[in-house]
């Protein structure tokens, strides 16, 4: 962690700061996707600025405004500034700031109230994970058959692809190359002597049991990345990505691209381009569960378009296409077609210990099937990073029913139920108030979570004595650098410092984590906005401010 403590900067850091706020304009209002790390929405026209101060009153940003705080007095006062400013009247912010040097409590604010902490949620999920599987757990993705090939190159019957879970077969982990972990698959069969499967391709999703999707999800955020569905065989975060660009001439079809090229869903074109200058009217649809993209409506001659992240109804089947084509290329015949297998169809070949061990003895046994070969992912530590710096909504969620599959034996619940024991357990360990906590799904996606300030200090003050802390500190996002925070505080001494998991959805912006003062006090803090039309919006004068503020503080908590 790299730590800025000469508040002799400040001065540098003032001008920038102010700068954003002279520029920065409200995004793009084009349909679809304004990609946050809950849910997309359009923005069509600003927040309407807070009622005018009086003249006498210093109406500079509160993110720019006097030197940083020398004395614990003053940092309380500044804080209160912000806290108690008129844009903020109408809603509602939950505020805790502890040191973790001193156990001083610095600020609170309704920290024993209940808010939606959108993705702030990652932080209990992925915490309790690394407790439970810890650091060095690795997803496996098997291959197997009911007999091995014949004479080394024939799969008489099926060739099934069961899956665990691992999210890393994808863009994200390979350089941006969709097809990377497909084709390490591929290579590994064909390295086996594989050269003709007789049978089906199957990929059997039925590791992880219950709902596809998260409890609480609303229906619209299920055509979106960050609404793409669980399966145990997943690919490329379970969604293609795709662009809309104008054509040459008005009138002309809409040029439609997607990464990867979409084999295994049906996209229908019926967006036009239109006049230069003209409003974009692009529309984008995906009906619940249709393996159908309509796009429809136009882009104006000129215009950048739309770029953004659709999620497909079927993982399994997605990943299994691009299998068969990736073993096609490399020479094997599959005289099958390529289907998948899920818990609730009963059709898997692989026995589930659960459920094997509840059933009557009057059943024959069958006979183990054979792994061809497997697929390691990397460390859970590099995974927990790819999760809360980006703010993958499927990764945790996948991570809930890993914990909750290795963990539970009970076979007639689902694994993120068990995966929500599993957290609820964690918390009690962690000392947090079992009255503090309303959980409902992994990611902060359900609009059912609920949480408190108390709580999630709490957590972090936990995880920052935690054998794996380092890993749990490290796989957040740091302000100015990386992650969903990497546009966020740069210029001031946040910039590289303050370590911290983000939230967002349409009336929610929330900021939870560590950062170190300019007199090198440990701070940890939580900072949850909810109930505002567009909470994005007050987020710098507000959550960012604050944030600033704890970073250049040059006093001690006691």
């Amino acid at each position: 962690m790299r730590f800025r403590k000469n508040i002799h900067l400040a001065a540098a850091w003032l001008s920038l700061v102010a700068l954003s706020l002279l520029i920065a304009t409200p995004p793009n209002p084009a349909k679809a996707q304004q990609q946050r790390d809950g849910q997309a929405t359009a923005q069509t026209t600003p927040t309407p600025n807070p009622s005018p101060r009086p003249a006498s009153e210093d109406t500079r940003p509160l993110t720019t405004r006097s030197n940083p705080p020398r004395t614990l007095a003053e940092l309380r006062s500044r804080i209160e500034e912000v806290v108690h400013q008129p844009a903020l009247e109408p809603g509602f912010f939950a505020v805790k700031i502890a040191s973790l040097d001193t156990g001083q409590i610095i600020y609170q604010q309704d920290a024993n109230k209940f808010v939606r902490p959108a993705s702030n949620m990652k932080l209990y999920t992925v915490a309790a994970a690394l407790d439970r599987l810890t650091p060095d757990y690795h997803f496996i993705t098997s291959v197997y058959a009911k007999e091995t090939a014949d004479k080394g190159e024939t799969i008489k019957g099926d060739l099934i692809v069961y899956g665990r879970g691992d999210p890393s077969i994808a863009a994200r982990f390979n350089n941006g190359d969709y097809f990377k972990g497909i084709n390490d698959l591929a290579d590994r069969i064909v390295a086996a002597g594989v050269k003709r499967v007789k049978g089906d391709l199957v990929g059997d999703e039925s590791y992880f049991n219950g709902a596809p999707l998260g409890s609480g999800w609303e229906w619209e955020d299920l055509q979106w990345s960050y609404g793409a569905q669980v399966s145990a065989l997943t690919v490329n975060d379970n969604a293609i990505d795709l662009t809309v660009k104008p054509g040459a001439t008005v009138g002309a079809p809409c040029i439609v691209t997607t990464g990867p090229p979409a084999t295994f869903m049906t996209i229908a074109n019926r967006a036009t381009t239109s006049a230069r200058g003209s409003k974009s009217e692009l529309q984008i649809y995906r009906g619940l569960g249709a393996n159908a993209l309509e796009i429809s409506g136009s882009v104006p001659l000129g215009d950048n378009g739309f770029t953004g992240s659709v999620a497909i109804p079927d993982p399994a089947l997605a990943f299994v296409t691009m299998l068969r084509d990736a073993l096609t290329k490399r020479g094997v015949r599959i005289d099958g077609k390529v289907r998948t297998v899920d818990a609730r169809s009963g059709g898997s070949i692989v026995p589930n210990p659960l459920i094997t061990q509840t059933q009557s003895t009057s059943v024959p046994p069958q006979p183990p099937p054979v792994e061809i070969v497997s697929l390691q992912s990397p460390a859970f530590s590099l995974i927990a990073e790819h999760t809360l710096k980006p703010s993958q909504n499927l990764y945790t969620e996948i991570i809930l029913r890993t914990i909750g599959r290795v963990t539970s034996a009970n076979p007639n619940q689902t694994n993120e139920d068990a995966g929500l024991i599993v957290v609820r357990n964690f918390l009690r360990q962690a000392a947090a108030n079992e009255s503090d906590l309303a959980l409902n799904d992994g990611s902060g996606l359900s609009r059912n979570d609920m949480i408190t300030a108390n709580a999630t200090v709490q957590l972090l003050t936990f995880m920052s004595k935690h054998r794996y802390f380092a890993r749990f500190r490290d796989a957040l996002p740091i302000a100015g650098v990386d992650g969903t925070l990497r546009t966020r505080m740069r210029g001031t001494p946040a910039e590289g410092n303050l370590r911290a998991k983000t939230g967002s959805l349409s009336s929610v912006a929330s900021l939870s984590g560590y950062v170190t003062t300019a007199a090198g006090e440990h701070l940890v803090f939580s900072m949850m906005l909810n109930n505002y039309p567009d909470a994005s919006a007050l987020r710098s004068n507000s959550i960012d401010a604050i944030a600033i503020l704890l970073a250049s503080f040059a006093g001690r908590s006691q």
